[in-house]
């Protein structure tokens, strides 16, 4: 990706602990430039469908989504994405603490692109949280 393109990660997550960790991780990982977080779900639908029309990707490559979230819930905030033609091809990874076979199940059949429980270990979480937004950014960084 050339460098005049920063990779744009929205991040959704309530939890100022559990942000605060994906941020660090996405930093030690190099892939904080274009990093923008939101703390609950009605801040999130107000970045991705401005002044309340269709949906805006922007330079939006990749959304980190935890599921348990204020006012408007993760779930919720999946669907409107998946539903709308600008937003439906942005991958959507959920990070979240709940491994509920039906929070899952859910996610998945809404068109999550993947689900992953929060590992407790720092290290793994870090690991993790970079393994998965390079993954993503590189599979997605045709998209124009």
């Amino acid at each position: 990706m050339p460098a005049s393109q920063p990779e744009e990660i929205l991040l959704i997550e309530d939890n100022s602990c559990d942000a605060e960790m994906t941020v660090w991780a996405l930093e030690k990982n190099q892939l904080s430039r274009g990093l923008h977080r939101v703390k609950d779900g009605a801040e999130a639908l107000s970045f991705l469908f401005p002044q309340g029309g269709p949906g805006s990707a922007g330079g939006l490559k990749a959304v980190l989504l935890d599921i348990k979230l204020p006012l408007v819930d993760g779930i919720e905030v999946l669907k409107r994405m998946k539903s709308d033609p600008e937003l439906k091809l942005v991958p959507v990874i959920i990070l979240t603490s709940s491994s509920e076979p039906k929070d899952r199940e859910v996610c998945y059949s809404l068109g999550v692109n993947s689900y992953v429980v929060k590992p407790l270990e720092f290290e793994e979480f870090v690991s993790t949280v970079g393994l998965l937004a390079r993954y993503w950014l590189k599979v997605n960084c045709s998209r124009g």
